[in-house]
């Protein structure tokens, strides 16, 4: 029996565990009240084939609810799914039979997936002295993670044992963590069906988070939405963890459900087929290529490739949403053997180099959970999206920076940053007549992963400008200076007197050196082959006011004193900024 603290909905919720003949339906029979058998088959043979369900009130107001899990070795499967959720144990044995194989078979499971918290009950004491099993069965678990724990002699048919029974449940359900209620969503479905007039239906063990009447939830990358909620037979609005749930939903028909398939608040899980782990007890005997993956209620084929030491590579057949410390049972179907496992990465790097998996048992080896394992795994990534990081289970490190949607590992952007003007430079060296490189060129220069990331790297006395990184007012190369500055001389006396074609290539002023003077501000481009000095249109205006309005071109291009050559492109230039209006009979008048 497996048992899970209670959250604010007021519910525990229990799995029995234990051999198919120690009367684990009949005890939960006696405790609630309900028979948690749901098959006729289960009834007519007196065997747990599936999961069972029923829920009760302790004497003190707690409310509990029981998932019944298969005993018999052919239902091992089933028992899994139902024990996969919750953080305590009831083991159950018989009086008159004692430690079995099933139940060393379900203990190794609890002891794989690290449950701490549990309670021993021995029943059919009214058919042998309990004693004896109850010392023995003790001592058995105390080798386990569940260590030493509450042990209670009852017999569900004479009634006597279950008032201790329930205060021992009350005892070990108080020592319970708290869930997080406030933890993203991922229900394990362990039930699909149809009710008539509602449509489709599952059922599973809320761990974690909450659940709201009303809820977008993500099914295996499609919406779906909650349309009702039930938690012990009855309606509610909202569920929180821990808690047994039925949820009616909309958009997914039952045909398109299994066991195993998981509800999950939308974009907080990552979905992968690729993970690393670590084997919470290292083992000597020679891990089989494939085992059979538990988590929740849902079973993964997986192919093995050992790393080194106790860390693997699993590749799943089916994509799981898993996160960086989830529990996994890795089960050997074949020796009858089952392993717990820890989720280190859902995203780890390709191993191509030789001696590579070697070097990442070592990086998994020395590499803790929480925020130091965080700030360990995001200083390997470098960078990262935040959503990413996050859905993989990871907390943000404080002393991570964050620009737009993107982490970068802590010291990551000074170093970046310095590196910036190498680069500028560098590339002003092979361009001397552009100012900078574009953005996306220093993003391959510093092998980032989104143009994105480039504002943030850019700092004094850099600068980015249409959409180039320059160092302030960059400088033309010496030869092109001299030029545009003669050019310059010569509109300071004549303003409008554009130079010819022929005087610019003479001047050394082909279309790459004129661009690069226009984009440095020195010259204006009023159209091809017309370069002008920069306030030219203010120029141009003020000519133009001393002119009865409206005026025709010839008058203007007589107030500029210059050639229609010019003349006509800067009134169109004048047009398009707005000084001038173009009038219907082709006069203009300014703004």
């Amino acid at each position: 029996m497996d048992v899970s603290a209670a959250g604010p909905t007021g519910m525990d919720v229990v799995a029995t565990a234990g051999h198919v003949d120690h009367g684990k339906s009949t005890l939960v029979t006696a405790l609630t009240g309900m028979e948690p058998d749901r098959w006729e088959e289960e009834r007519r043979r007196g065997l747990t084939i599936d999961l069972g369900f029923a829920w009760t009130t302790l004497p003190s107001g707690r409310r509990l609810a029981v998932v019944d899990v298969p005993g018999h070795e052919r239902f091992v499967g089933n028992m899994l799914a139902g024990v996969g959720s919750v953080p305590a144990a009831l083991v159950v044995v018989a009086a008159d039979d004692g430690w079995s194989a099933q139940t060393a078979e379900h203990v190794a499971v609890l002891d794989a997936l690290g449950v701490r918290h549990g309670l021993l009950a021995v029943t059919k004491s009214d058919l042998a002295d309990p004693a004896p099993v109850l010392a023995d069965a003790a001592e058995r678990l105390a080798g386990t993670s569940l260590g030493r724990v509450p042990a209670v002699a009852v017999s569900a048919r004479a009634g006597t044992g279950l008032p201790e029974l329930a205060g021992a449940l009350e005892q070990v359900l108080a020592g319970l963590p708290a869930p997080d209620t406030g933890a993203p969503v991922r229900l394990w479905i362990d039930r699909a069906f149809t009710i008539r007039g509602a449509g489709t239906v599952v059922t599973g063990t809320l761990a974690g988070g909450t659940v709201t009447t009303g809820d977008r939830l993500d099914l295996g990358g499609r919406a779906v939405t909650v349309r009702g909620l039930q938690s012990l037979g009855a309606p509610v609005e909202t569920a929180s963890a821990t808690a047994r749930v039925a949820l009616n939903l909309r958009g997914v028909a039952v045909e398109e459900l299994s066991r195993g398939d998981a509800l999950l608040t939308p974009e907080a899980f990552r979905r992968t087929a690729d993970l690393d782990v670590t084997l919470v007890r290292p083992v000597e005997e020679k891990l089989p290529a494939e085992l059979v993956v538990h988590i929740g209620s849902a079973t993964v084929a997986a192919r093995v490739r050992p790393l080194d030491g106790s860390a693997l590579r699993l590749r799943l057949a089916t994509e799981l949403p898993l996160r960086v410390g989830d529990r996994l049972l890795l089960r050997d179907p074949g020796a009858r053997r089952v392993h717990g496992a820890e989720v280190r990465d859902v995203d780890p790097p390709e191993l191509r180099r030789r001696g590579a998996a070697r070097t990442r048992a070592a990086e998994l080896a020395e590499q803790p959970l929480g925020e130091a394992g965080a700030r360990a795994d995001l200083l390997r990534r470098r960078f990262v999206r935040r959503a990413d990081f996050v859905a993989m289970g990871w907390p943000v490190p404080a002393d991570a920076t964050a620009v737009g949607s993107w982490l970068l590992a802590p010291g990551l952007a000074d170093e970046l940053a310095a590196r910036v003007p190498q680069v500028v430079a560098r590339y002003r060296q092979l361009r001397p007549l552009e100012p900078g490189p574009p953005t996306a060129v220093l993003r391959s220069a510093l092998e980032l992963p989104d143009v994105e990331l480039v504002p943030a790297l850019v700092r004094e006395p850099l600068a980015l400008r249409d959409g180039r990184v320059v160092a302030g007012a960059a400088a033309l190369p010496p030869a092109v200076q001299r030029a545009v500055d003669d050019i310059r001389a010569r509109l300071l006396q004549e303003p409008f007197a554009a130079p010819e074609a022929g005087d610019l290539v003479a001047a050394g002023l082909g279309p790459r050196e004129l661009a690069a003077a226009v984009r440095d501000e020195q010259l204006v481009r009023i159209a091809e082959g017309i370069y002008l000095a920069p306030g030219v249109a203010e120029q141009a205006r003020g000519r133009l006011a001393a002119l009865p309005q409206p005026f025709t071109l010839s008058e203007a291009r007589k107030a500029w004193g210059t050639t229609r050559r010019v003349a006509v492109p800067l009134a169109e230039y004048l047009d398009a900024r707005g000084v001038t209006a173009r009038q219907p009979d082709n006069t203009r008048r300014l703004r």
